[in-house]
Formats: C-alpha cells, structure tokens, sequence
C-alpha cells in the first residue's frame, strides 16, 4: 500500500518500527514548544539562517528528529525514535516523489570520493 502524506507515513514508519512513543507535530511551532532548553538557542540560530529551497524541510526534519530523541526514556528508546523518525522522513519524501538514499549512499557522499 503506497503511502500517502505525512499521515500516512507515521502510520507506516510506527508499524515497522514498533514505536510508541509520543510524537511533535512536524512544525516550527510545536518543535520549538518542546526543544530542550540547552538546545533552543542552536534551533533558532539555524532557523534564522535558513536559506531557500530544501533547507527548510532538512531542517525542520532534523530537529523533529532531535526533539523524539531527546524525549525518549533510555537508549534503547531512542536508537527506536530515531529508527521511527529517519523512516516516516524517507517515507515522506519517496510518497513526494523525492530522492531517497541509503545511509552507505548518504556517507559517500558526505566523504567524497576515497582517493
């Protein structure tokens, strides 16, 4: 079953992952709402220097990350919010028609090539 909008993806990510936790909505408003103290002044430093394009949504997926990570109870509740976070993102952007990478694919291309 294709998956359809951001929805459709927490569904399909929380299936496969198992998790349980609560979930932020993907918003500014409601991530900053629960952003750690000790982490708020980094989010709105990069929020105010975002550019144009992609920026915003890579942005706004990482903090989202951030912020079910840092509300998890223990480790092994965070590696799951992470694991349910970095899918229901993939799941996302592939049901908009975006690229899609492995992690193997994402650090080679971070690297560059191995000379």
């Amino acid at each position: 079953m294709a998956v359809r909008g951001w929805e459709g993806a927490l569904r399909e990510a929380r299936e496969a992952t198992g998790f349980g936790g609560e979930v932020t909505d993907r918003t500014v408003g409601a991530v900053r709402a629960v952003v750690r103290g000790d982490r708020r002044s980094e989010f709105e430093r990069e929020l105010g220097a975002l550019g144009g394009g992609g920026a915003f949504e890579a942005f706004l997926d990482h903090w989202w990350t951030q912020v079910l990570a840092d509300a998890a109870g223990d480790e092994q509740a965070r590696e799951r919010a992470v694991e349910f976070a970095d899918l229901a993102i993939a799941l996302r952007v592939r049901a908009e028609g975006g690229p899609t990478h492995t992690a193997a694919e994402v650090e080679r291309m971070i690297m560059g090539p191995v000379s």
